[in-house]
């Protein structure tokens, strides 16, 4: 688990109602918030690319806005790193390179580390690819979405099927760990389309699918102009046949949207569902900290342009609240209860700091009312909790 015990951090423990027994693992995330073309349905910090891309710049501002942070996680191993966005593989593998050789430097990176870079198949080139491989990245994500080129175009993605198939194919020249991105409950989409996505999304030997139900998000056209999407009924048909597909195929269903080869979940990602600590750097992205007596989430500035500013101007941080004793329970179970096949109550305790006792009265009518299942000291959602997470979660809201 790499948690670091308290006992080994020299320094004194500040007086305070929260007392962590142990630092979770801690992880870097960081954002490229760039993109050819903003997606129809796209909520994610990210702008289409206009007038050039200041690759060297912001690969400079994400290293000193590294520096910066060194303070709050001094000693501490990080033990993955997700580069997302945006397009991060519209950056070029020198200035990937350039990165990676920059955090090397200045954090302790396990040399196990999962290191995973987001791509997009319209931006993919063989040569850039292996680059991105040499420089350590050892995990990809493809956006995919879907490979019917009528779907495609309705959710405004920059690659056809052909390009979806290529790029695939150049992912599997230098990588053996790869994920692909589905969506379904597309734009008039049938249920044989959307498992038509699945197989042939299978045919290309992924060792990790993500797939998303389509969703209309705030501030995105589609909110705007919503298309015609299948109604809740066919698209709950979706969910059900698409995890029975993948389950067939020998796929895990580990995260409400997560599916694995057996030892390929995404680390990174379950760091995040067991409320462990990530280092956000890069425009707009969050960050979650802990410390002996506190657990701190941090901004970033969103606008690349001020991002890039703030860097130069000395510092990126945006604002910085300390997470209320109140809103860690509710904080750890909207993580936590993602997962599909539950945890151990134990990590509720070293992570927020807090009595089981203080949530046992809301897991215990959860159980009562068929949403959780509880074996001896591990708590995982039912399916029909899997089902109604949001009602679930709710009773958590203090």
């Amino acid at each position: 688990m790499h948690t670091i015990p308290l006992s080994s951090i020299r320094r004194a423990r500040p007086a305070g109602s929260l007392q962590l027994t142990a630092l979770p693992p801690l992880a870097l995330y960081i954002h490229f918030p760039w993109c050819v073309k903003k997606c129809p349905y796209c909520d994610f910090n990210s702008h289409a690319q206009k007038d050039g891309l200041p690759e060297q710049q912001y690969i400079a501002a994400l290293l000193t806005d590294l520096e910066s942070c060194l303070p709050l996680i001094w000693g501490r191993p990080v033990v993955s790193i997700f580069m997302g966005g945006g397009t991060p593989s519209l950056f070029s593998a020198a200035a990937i390179n350039t990165l990676l050789e920059g955090i090397r430097a200045r954090v302790k990176l396990l040399p196990d580390a999962e290191i995973t870079l987001e791509a997009n198949p319209g931006t993919f080139e063989a040569e850039k690819f292996a680059g991105y491989r040499d420089a350590g990245v050892n995990r990809l994500s493809i956006g995919i979405q879907s490979f019917d080129d009528a779907k495609l175009k309705a959710l405004g993605r920059i690659h056809g099927r052909d390009e979806a198939l290529a790029a695939i194919g150049i992912a599997r020249q230098h990588f053996d760990n790869f994920n692909l991105d589905i969506m379904y409950a597309l734009p008039e989409q049938t249920l044989d389309e959307a498992l038509a996505d699945i197989d042939t999304a299978l045919a290309c030997g992924p060792t990790h699918l993500s797939a998303y139900h389509l969703t209309l998000e705030p501030n995105t056209l589609f909110h705007r102009y919503p298309p015609a999407l299948p109604d809740d009924d066919l698209a709950a048909d979706m969910q059900d046949a698409i995890e029975a597909r993948l389950a067939a195929a020998g796929f895990e269903h580990y995260e409400t949207s997560a599916f694995a080869r057996p030892g390929r979940r995404a680390f990174h990602n379950l760091n995040y569902w067991t409320f462990g600590d990530y280092l956000g750097l890069g425009a707009g992205a969050h960050a979650k900290i802990s410390f002996p007596d506190r657990i701190v989430r941090q901004l970033r500035y969103k606008q690349p342009g001020e991002y890039l500013a703030q860097s130069q101007a000395g510092s990126t941080l945006q604002s910085e609240e300390v997470v209320g004793i109140e809103q860690l329970p509710f904080e750890f179970m909207l993580n936590a209860l993602r997962l599909t096949g539950g945890f151990d109550l134990a990590i509720f305790e070293e992570r927020t700091g807090q009595p089981l006792a203080s949530v046992l009265p809301e897991i215990e009518r959860g159980i009562r009312d068929g949403l959780l299942e509880r074996n001896g000291n591990w708590l995982a959602p039912s399916a029909t909790g899997r089902r109604f997470l949001n009602t679930l979660l709710e009773r958590f809201l203090k």
